[in-house]
């Protein structure tokens, strides 16, 4: 089987293990189908995510031009803090922005290469959490917008970390953490403003992922510089594909990417 299309995300279902599908524009790969199948991937080109046309990737699947003006690549997107919609404030461009802060944020944390503090939409619950290689996770707060998530995910992060090792993650060298008690040690460190907003009596979330072998060494695949790979597909995690021979593939960062993929 050939395909072939611009890389984006993969789409997520939350089952037991997590169903993955590579979404091209008029097909689709289930790619937990392809567990212990020989995938090769050869890289063609570029496309934008935003204007389409064949210019190099800058950044989160968008040209240098695009990054720097399009609101969907704005610093509020990484740093939700500087979310200025509920102040009527414009960035880049305030319908959009209105659109996508003016709603539910949940502040989180997630386990999965450490114990960590995030912030998501609640429509983004638990396809972040699945995204981000999690085994585990449990909500803090629901916030009305994503200014609050942003100024209480900076004040816990004072007190626990707010990245992934993702080598740890793929590695799948897991801490016995327990998330409901973090939570609660936090929680006196969530901001004033945003108490009232803290959910009660929640529990955590567990996630199976379809790994048949996780890495012991995982190495990232180069695809712009190697132009080709081929290996056994043995997992997929968070955005990872996890071949047999130790490296890995970051779907989420080559996005914007045109590729070829054979199945055989």
């Amino acid at each position: 089987m050939l395909y072939k299309g611009v890389l984006t995300k993969m789409q997520t279902e939350f089952q037991e293990p997590i169903q993955y599908y590579l979404v091209f524009e008029n097909d689709f790969i289930h790619m937990n189908q392809l567990l212990n199948k020989n995938i090769h991937i050869e890289f063609t080109g570029y496309q934008c995510l935003n204007c389409s046309l064949d210019k190099d990737i800058y950044r989160q699947g968008f040209c240098k031009s695009c990054f720097f003006e399009i609101p969907q690549a704005a610093d509020w997107i990484m740093r939700p803090e500087l979310s200025t919609a509920h102040l009527d404030k414009e960035d880049r461009n305030l319908e959009y922005e209105k659109m996508v802060q003016l709603q539910p944020h949940i502040v989180y944390l997630a386990n999965s290469s450490n114990v960590k503090v995030g912030v998501t939409r609640k429509s983004q619950v638990p396809t972040r959490w699945i995204d981000q290689g999690a085994h585990e996770a449990i909500e803090i707060a629901e916030v009305p917008n994503r200014y609050l998530a942003g100024i209480t995910e900076v004040a816990l992060k004072n007190h626990v970390a707010d990245k992934t090792n993702w080598r740890k993650m793929l590695k799948n060298e897991i801490e016995d953490e327990n998330l409901t008690e973090w939570r609660e040690k936090l929680l006196i460190h969530v901001p004033e403003e945003v108490k009232d907003y803290i959910i009660q009596n929640n529990s955590e979330t567990h996630l199976q992922f379809p790994v048949l072998d996780y890495p012991n060494k995982p190495s990232s695949i180069n695809l712009k510089k190697i132009g080709n790979y081929s290996g056994k597909l043995t997992g997929i995690k968070g955005q990872y594909l996890i071949f047999e021979d130790n490296m890995v593939f970051n779907i989420r960062a080559n996005e914007g990417l045109v590729v070829k993929i054979a199945i055989d």
